[in-house]
C-alpha cells in the first residue's frame, strides 16, 4: 500500500485555547498511527471573532467574541490591576484582546500601561475612535482623550462611556475586557444594557465592608442574567520569616462563591511588585512572566476562557428548533431540564405591544390569527436571557427564557416513521 501525506486544519473556538498544543499533538499521533499515512501536516486554527447573541449591535462591537466585565463595586480592591493583567494574560495565550476603561471619573489605565500614543484618534470619514494599542492589546480610556479626568454629572457620563465604547473601531477581538466603575447606578446599568456582556469576573478584597459591596454587584450581574465565572480575592495575604499571614482576615472571596455558587475562586497576595508594575506602566504578567502572580492569572485566564466558551455553547444551543419533530426544543444555560413546545404556542404567548396593549393589557393577537401549523424561520439568541425567533409573517419575536419555561409543554411529541 503507498503510504500518503495527510494535511488538515484543526478548528479551535478561541485561538487561547489552553489546551490546544495537546490537541495538536494528539491529532498528529491519531492519524499518524494508520498505516498507509506517511507524513501528517496540522494546520491550527480559530474560529473568527463574532457575537453569539443577536440584535442590532454597533458596528464597533460586531466583531467581538466574547465582552467581560470585571467588576467589584466598590474601589480600591485592586479591580483595575485584575482587569489589565488578566487582558495581557488572555493575549499572552494567543488572543486578540481590547480593554475599555470605563470609568471616567478616575480612569486608571493610563497609569497602568504605556502606549507610544497616549491620545485617542478620530477617523473623520466614519466619525469613529481609533483605540490606541500597547503590547498587541488595544486600549480606549477616558484618559486618553485628553480631558484627564471628568466633572460632569451621572447621566453625561453615561453618555460618555456609550459614545467610546460604541463608536470605537475595535475590529476582530476575541475578548474586550470592561474595567467597570465602583458601584450599582447609572453607569453600571448602562454598560450592562448597551452591550451583550458574556461574562463577570468579580473583585474583592478579605474584609466584610469588601465583601458587602461585592455581593451588591454580583446581585445586579444575576438581575442582568450576565453569568459571574470567577472571583478574585485581592491582597490575601503575604509571606515572611517562613510563614504565611493574613493582615485583613480570611473568608470574604469564599463565602463570594459560597453564597452565590460562582465557581472558582483565586487568591493574589500583597506584593510590592504587583503594585509597583500598576504604577510603572507594565502589568506584573509581562513584567515577571514565570512569576506567583503570572501563575494564578494564568490559571484565571484559563478559567474565563473555558466558561466563555461553555456560555457560549450553551447560549447558542439553548432554543432550536426541531424539523423532524416540528417543536421547538428548549434547554436554558444552566440547567439541566430540557422540554419541548409547540411552535404556535410560543408565537400566542408573545407580549409585545403588537400583540398585547400596552395601556390595558388586552389580547390583540387572537387565538385564531396563528395557524396551527406555523413554523419559524430563525430562532437567534440575545443575550444571555432570551432568543429571538423570526416568524414566517416577518415579526420578529423576543422570547426570555423565564417566559418559555412558563409556558404549555408539548407532551405527546408526533414521531416521524422512518421509510
Amino acid at each position: 500500500m503507498a503510504q500518503e501525506e495527510v494535511s488538515f486544519r484543526l478548528e479551535l473556538t478561541t485561538p487561547a485555547c489552553p489546551v490546544k498544543d495537546m490537541f495538536e499533538q494528539k491529532a498528529n499521533e491519531v492519524v499518524a498511527a494508520i498505516p498507509w499515512v506517511k507524513n501528517v501536516r496540522v494546520t491550527m486554527s480559530a474560529q473568527p471573532s463574532r457575537p453569539v447573541f443577536a440584535g442590532q449591535l454597533p458596528a464597533g462591537l460586531q466583531k467581538i467574541s466574547s465582552i467581560i466585565a470585571v467588576s467589584s463595586c466598590k474601589g480600591g480592591v485592586g479591580k483595575s490591576t485584575v482587569a489589565v493583567n488578566l487582558a495581557y494574560t488572555l493575549a499572552g495565550m494567543g488572543a486578540r484582546v481590547g480593554i475599555f476603561d470605563a470609568d471616567v471619573y478616575g480612569p486608571s489605565l493610563p497609569t497602568m500601561v504605556s502606549p507610544e500614543n497616549r491620545l485617542l484618534e478620530m477617523n473623520p470619514e466614519k466619525s469613529t475612535i481609533i483605540p490606541t494599542e500597547y503590547l498587541g492589546v488595544k486600549l480606549v480610556s477616558f484618559g486618553f482623550a485628553g480631558q484627564g479626568r471628568a466633572i460632569m454629572r451621572g447621566p453625561m457620563v453615561s453618555g460618555v462611556i456609550n459614545q467610546l465604547l460604541t463608536t470605537t473601531e475595535w475590529g476582530e477581538l476575541d475578548y474586550l475586557v470592561i474595567d467597570m466603575p465602583p458601584g450599582t447606578g447609572d453607569i453600571q446599568l448602562t454598560l450592562c444594557q448597551v452591550v451583550p456582556l458574556t461574562a463577570a469576573v468579580i473583585v474583592t478584597t478579605p474584609q466584610k465592608l469588601a465583601f458587602i459591596d461585592v455581593a451588591k454587584g454580583v446581585r445586579m450581574f444575576s438581575k442582568l442574567k450576565v453569568p459571574c465565572v470567577a472571583v478574585v480575592e485581592n491582597m490575601c495575604h503575604f509571606d515572611a520569616d517562613g510563614k504565611r499571614y493574613y493582615p485583613f482576615g480570611r473568608g470574604s472571596g469564599s463565602q463570594v462563591v459560597q453564597q452565590f455558587g460562582i465557581p472558582h475562586l483565586f487568591d493574589l497576595p500583597i506584593r510590592p511588585t504587583l503594585s509597583a508594575s500598576g504604577d510603572s506602566g507594565m502589568p506584573e504578567v509581562v513584567a515577571d512572566p514565570v512569576g506567583e502572580v503570572a501563575g494564578t492569572f494564568q490559571e484565571l485566564g484559563v478559567c474565563v476562557v473555558q466558561q466563555c466558551a461553555k456560555i457560549r455553547q450553551q447560549v447558542s444551543t439553548a432554543v432550536t428548533y426541531d424539523t423532524s419533530i416540528k417543536a421547538i426544543r428548549v434547554k436554558v444555560p444552566d440547567s439541566d431540564e430540557e422540554f419541548l413546545l409547540h411552535p404556535a404556542t410560543v408565537r400566542r404567548n408573545d407580549r409585545s405591544a403588537q400583540s398585547v396593549d400596552e395601556w390595558t393589557g388586552e389580547q390583540k393577537l387572537q387565538y385564531t390569527d396563528v395557524p396551527e401549523d406555523i413554523e419559524p424561520e430563525e430562532i437567534r439568541p440575545m443575550g444571555n436571557y432570551a432568543v429571538s425567533i423570526v416568524w414566517p409573517d416577518g415579526f420578529n419575536q423576543i422570547a426570555p427564557y423565564d417566559q418559555l419555561q412558563s409556558m404549555e409543554r408539548l407532551v405527546d411529541v408526533p414521531q416521524i416513521t422512518p421509510f
